[in-house]
This record gives C-alpha cells, structure tokens and sequence, in this order.
C-alpha cells in the first residue's frame, strides 16, 4: 500500500494543476489583446506621422520652389531692364562699367556681372578684380548666351575666373533690332550667395535641410558647401525632380539614411528643390509617447497579475483540497476536512471581479489611445481623421453642413516676435473660443499650423455666416498676453448649397478664406450658390 501511494505522488508533478492552467489563459487573454492594440495603435499614429511630414516637405518644398523661381525671374527682368539702357551706350566703357556695378550691389542678388559683345568679348565687370576685362570668354554660360540671343539661366559650369557658377543673362539689342551683346550676373555656388539668403534659413539640427539641383543631378545648393558641384545618382527623388514631377517620396540619402522627402520644381530654370527630413527623427516623439504609455500601464498591469495569480490560488485551493481528501478516503478524519473545505463559487465570484476591473482598466486605456489619435495635441480639438469621421458620418445621414474654415492673420510674425510658446497659447486660445461659440454637435478642428475648421450640421449658410462674424468679432475683442489683439480671416461654404461634391465645398471654404486675406483680413467671405463671393 505504501509503495502504490509514492508512485501516485511520482506522477503528480508532471501534470498540469488547475492553478497554473487558469494563471497562463487568463494572462494570455489579458496579454494578447493588449499587445494587439498597443501595436495597431501605434502602427497608425507612425503612418499617419509619416504621412503628414511627407505632405509637409512636399508643401514646403513647393513654397521654397515657387520663392526661387521668383527670384530667377525679378533678375531676368532687371537685367532685362539694364539691358535697355544700355543699347544706346554700348561704345562708353564708363557708362558700362557703372551699370555692372549698380547692377550688382542694387539688390545683391549677383556675386559679379558682366557685359560682352557678340563675340564674347568683356566689355564691362563687376567687380573689377575679377581681371577679365577685355578678354573673349569661351565658358559654357557665356556660349548659351551667345547662341540663343535671348535670356538664358544656365546650367552650373566652372568659370574662366575659376569659380562654380549659375550664369543668368539677357541679350542687349538696338533699336533697330541688332544684336550688340548680352549682360549677365552669375551666382558662385560655392560662396556666400543669393541661394544661402532665400534656403540657407531652413537647416535644422534635428537634420531637416534643403538642397537643389540641377537637370544634369549637378548639386546646385546644399547645407554642406562641400557637396556643391557633386552629381547625385541613384537617387528616386532626384529622378523624378528632374523629370519636372514634383511630390513626396521615402528615400535614403547618399549616407544611407532613411528620409521623408518632398520636392518640387524650379519652372524657369529646370532645377529641382528637395526638403528632407531622417524618418528616424520624425518618429522619435512618436516612439517616446509610446514608451510613456507603456510605462504607465505597466503598474496597472503588475497589479492586474498579482490578482490574477492570487484568484487563481483562491479557484484552485478548495478543489486541490478535495483532491488530497479524496487520496485520503481511507483515514478518520477525511470527511472533516472535506466538511472545512469552503465552496469555490465565492472564490469564483471574486476572480471575475478582479478580471472585469483589469479589462476595465485596460479598455480605458485604449480608449484614451483612440482618442489621442483623433485629437489635436496643443488644443483638444479634433484632427484630420476627426473632421473626415465628421464629413462622412454627415454624408451618410444625408445631413446638410456649412463649412467655416479659418486662419490666424500674421501668424508667422506673432512666432517670429514672441516665440512658439506664445503662438501655441494664441492657437489654443483661438480653440478655446471656437468652442465657446460651437454647439453641441458642431465639429471644431485643426488641420493646419494657424489653420482650423468649423462644421455647423443643420445650418444654412447665412446662419453660418453670422456665427462666423460672432466668432471673428469674439476674436478680435479678445485681449492676450503679450500679443495684445489678434485678428482672423474666415471663409464660409455650405454643403449641399454652394455645390454638391463635398470637397469642392471645402475648396470654396478655402478659396473663400484667401479672398478674405487678399481684401485685407479680419473679415468673413461667404460663398453663395453658384460659388459668389459674399463679403460680411
């Protein structure tokens, strides 16, 4: 009897007891979910980062696109207008030699000019140092210049000076339409010039920067002055630039270096413009907020095991009881202990307590990580993704809306004079009061640096107008802190009214917006049935 006894004991251990089943499924069906959602939630917020900066470069780059192209043109005019000038005196070296200098210390926007004949011979320079002052140039720009007659932004070449440059000319004619030469300013590219004065501003530490080139992928500009003149291949971005394609692309850089990247187009010259930015950087406050959350559910979720584990030994205890009495049939005082033994359904009753506060917990959780992703972080007010859950839930009950889309008036001064902190406080103030004029069921957005949206469900559009000069009059009242008094520029749409496409409606908002800038901001511009204009 003794010997059958110790063999039932061998074999105990290597059975699973009902303790350590209940503790592995229970963490497992609190785990997994968990892990799911934390992992699908940040997969969101990484792609939805990465989307936006991408959108971003791709604005950004444009802007700086659209600011270069500018330039190129204002100096093709003002050569153009010495130009005229001086076909009347071509033959005084004097006359010549002080319009080169005028030419290129009136706006500085060349590092020398030069005047030629039309054989390439220099009459006039500026500066004087640069000792080729009747010589006949034979250089790559000058060459363009002379065979097209007309103006010209070359490519990048070395110079007979011995100096990288851009060479931006205009032809000179008579009156009688002879051709007398060309005037031209070059820019050096490898020192100080009108390209570091409009981009050199936009080089961050964090690694942002900006770069330009050329058709033949010859690096015009870059942060790095050492990179100037290199011939970039291999490089996705850069062909597509090139190709005269402008948009947004993951690239990686000549170091290996995975970037989000937007570029764009120089039309006058054929140049390309590229902002880029290490994805690395942009999603690191991305990756540091999900640490945050995850150290902050870690306790919750210590505190949820512990029960877990402690319910488990309160399930298991009364059942491994009667097992040890069952073993025990034999002996007098089994049916006392047996009799000791405490109904398990309590014990039951108290895990699923235990369970239901640790998903009640867990849910809270996830429910706040849903709402970070709709929800603006500066001002609490919805999102992208907030205001297109708003648009389609409206679109799908067929319910009406007007559309106030808004925008700060001199942001940029108000950060330029008083620093972000103070045009993060004016944005949230500006959300504060959109709130305050907002009712319930209307959606309050910010969809942009200074820009924010309001949808007013069930109103037509003269109400909406009226509720957006409360708001902007609200505005221009409100006193703050250091910046004193703001103003705002607000342009109403309604949908179905002012057109049935919904994001054509949204365009009329904006359109309407910017003609309430261009008129002298601080106003509200209303677009009518049939897309008219309507000042309040």
């Amino acid at each position: 009897m003794k010997k059958s006894n110790t063999w039932r004991r061998s074999l105990a251990p290597s059975r699973l007891d009902l303790r350590r089943l209940i503790l592995a499924l229970t963490i497992a069906s609190a785990l997994i979910p968990f892990i799911n959602t934390f992992y699908a939630g940040y997969l969101v917020q990484r792609q939805q980062l990465i989307d936006t900066t991408l959108e971003g470069h791709h604005a950004y780059a444009t802007k700086l696109a659209k600011s270069t192209d500018d330039f190129l043109q204002s100096a093709l005019q003002q050569l153009a207008y010495s130009a005229q000038l001086m076909a009347s005196h071509m033959k005084e070296p004097g006359y010549l030699t002080q319009e080169a200098h005028r030419l290129r210390l009136q706006t500085k926007s060349f590092n020398s000019v030069t005047i030629i004949d039309p054989t390439g011979y220099v009459l006039a320079t500026s500066p004087e140092t640069l000792q080729i002052k009747g010589k006949t140039l034979q250089s790559a720009g000058v060459v363009e210049t002379l065979t097209k007659r007309g103006p010209v932004v070359s490519q990048p070449y070395l110079s007979t000076a011995g100096n990288y440059i851009v060479f931006i000319s205009q032809p000179i004619f008579s009156t009688d339409g002879q051709y007398l030469g060309a005037v031209g300013g070059s820019v050096y590219l490898k020192e100080d010039n009108i390209l570091d004065t409009l981009l050199g501003s936009h080089f961050y530490q964090d690694g942002t920067y900006v770069y330009v080139v050329d058709k033949n992928k010859h690096i015009i500009y870059h942060p790095d002055s050492q990179r100037v003149g290199d011939r970039v291949i291999n490089n996705d971005v850069i062909n597509s630039v090139i190709k005269g394609e402008s948009g947004a692309a993951t690239v990686f850089n000549s170091k290996g270096v995975e970037m989000l990247a937007g570029y764009a187009i120089i039309p006058v010259a054929g140049w390309g413009i590229v902002a880029q930015r290490p994805k690395a950087t942009t999603l690191a406050p991305l990756n540091k907020l999900m640490r945050a959350v995850l150290y902050k559910t870690l306790p919750i979720a210590l505190v949820m095991l512990v029960v877990i584990w402690w319910s488990a030994r309160r399930i298991a205890s009364p059942l491994r009881q009667l097992a040890n009495g069952a073993h025990d049939m034999d002996k007098p005082e089994t049916a006392q202990n047996i009799q000791a033994v405490k109904s398990w359904y309590f014990e039951s009753h108290e895990l699923k307590k235990a369970m239901l506060k640790g998903l009640n917990r867990l849910q809270r959780n996830i429910t706040k990580l849903r709402e970070d992703v709709n929800t603006d972080p500066l001002t609490g007010l919805g999102n992208r993704r907030h205001l297109e859950a708003a648009v389609t839930a409206f679109q799908t009950q067929e319910l009406s809306f007007s559309v106030i889309a808004i925008d700060i008036d001199h942001f940029k001064r108000i950060n330029d004079s008083f620093g972000h902190d103070t045009g993060d406080e004016v944005l949230t103030q500006l959300a504060h009061t959109m709130r305050e004029v907002s009712r319930v069921g209307d959606v309050a957005c910010r969809v942009g640096g200074e820009e924010f949206l309001l949808l007013l469900p069930n109103t037509p559009l003269d109400a909406a107008a009226n509720a957006a000069e409360r708001l902007r009059q609200l505005v221009e009242d409100m006193a703050l802190a250091d910046v004193g008094h703001i103003t705002i520029s607000l342009g109403v749409a309604h949908w179905p009214d002012s057109d049935m496409d919904i994001k054509a409606v949204f365009q009329q908002a904006d359109a309407m917006l910017y003609a309430a800038k261009r008129s002298g901001r601080n106003r509200v511009m209303v677009s009518e049935a049939g897309s008219m204009p309507h000042k309040t």
